[in-house]
C-alpha cells in the first residue's frame, strides 16, 4: 500500500469516536496477546496489561508506523510482518485474541478465523470492534451493491460480512455482543459490531 494510502488510513482511524471504543475494547486483554491487523498501531496506546501484544498486519507500510508507536506502549508490543491466513504460532499458544477494523479486509476471512481459533488457547477470548452487515434490509442491500466497487476503493475492505454469525460459524462462542451505529457515518459503513467471543475449553 502506497504512503499516502497508509497515511489517509491513519487518519482516519485516528477519530477519536474509534478510540472510545478501542479503550473499551482493549480494557480486559491480559497475558499474551495476538493482535490482528494492527494497521499503523493506533491501538497500542490502549493496552495495560499485564499483557505482551503480538501485532502482526501483512502491509510494511502500515508496520513502519506501528513500530514507532509500540516503542511509546505501555507493555510490550512486538509488531510481526505477517498475514491472519497464516499465524506464525503454534497451537494453543496464546491468551488472548484482538481484532479492530480489521475483519472487514481479510481476503480468506474463514482460513483467518480457523487459524485464530488455532492459535489460542481452550477458553482464551477474543475482543474485537468491527463494521459489518446491517440487520435493516435496506441498509443492507445497500451494503452489498456497494461492496465490489468499495473493495477497490478501501484496500479490499467488505461493507457486507455479518461479523458474530462468522465468528460462531467458525467455532467461537459469543459471551458479549452490542451492535449498532457506534461511530460517526451512515449506517452501511458504520454498523458494529463490539463484543467479546470465547474458545471453547475443548
Amino acid at each position: 500500500m502506497s504512503w499516502l494510502a497508509t497515511f489517509l488510513l491513519d487518519l482516519v482511524m485516528g477519530h477519536p469516536a474509534l478510540a472510545r471504543l478501542r479503550a473499551r475494547t482493549l480494557a480486559e486483554a491480559r497475558g499474551l496477546v495476538l493482535e490482528l491487523g494492527c494497521g499503523t498501531g493506533r491501538n497500542f496506546a490502549f493496552y495495560r496489561g499485564p499483557a505482551t501484544v503480538l501485532a502482526i498486519d501483512p502491509d510494511e507500510g502500515h508496520l513502519g508506523r506501528a513500530k514507532a508507536r509500540a516503542v511509546a506502549a505501555a507493555v510490550p508490543v512486538v509488531p510481526i510482518a505477517a498475514s491472519a491466513e497464516a499465524l506464525p504460532f503454534t497451537d494453543s499458544s496464546l491468551d488472548a485474541a484482538v481484532s479492530t477494523w480489521c475483519l472487514c479486509s481479510i481476503p480468506d476471512l474463514d482460513r483467518a478465523l480457523g487459524e485464530v481459533r488455532r492459535v489460542l488457547k481452550p477458553g482464551a477470548p477474543w475482543w474485537f470492534v468491527e463494521h459489518g452487515l446491517c440487520p435493516d434490509p435496506r441498509v443492507a442491500r445497500w451494503q452489498r451493491r456497494l461492496t465490489p466497487l468499495w473493495r477497490q476503493l478501501a484496500g479490499g475492505c467488505h461493507l457486507d460480512r455479518p461479523i458474530a454469525e462468522r465468528l460462531a460459524r467458525a467455532g467461537f462462542r459469543l459471551e458479549r455482543l452490542e451492535t449498532g451505529k457506534l461511530v460517526p457515518g451512515p449506517r452501511l459503513a458504520a454498523w458494529t459490531y463490539l463484543g467479546l467471543a470465547r474458545k471453547p475449553e475443548a
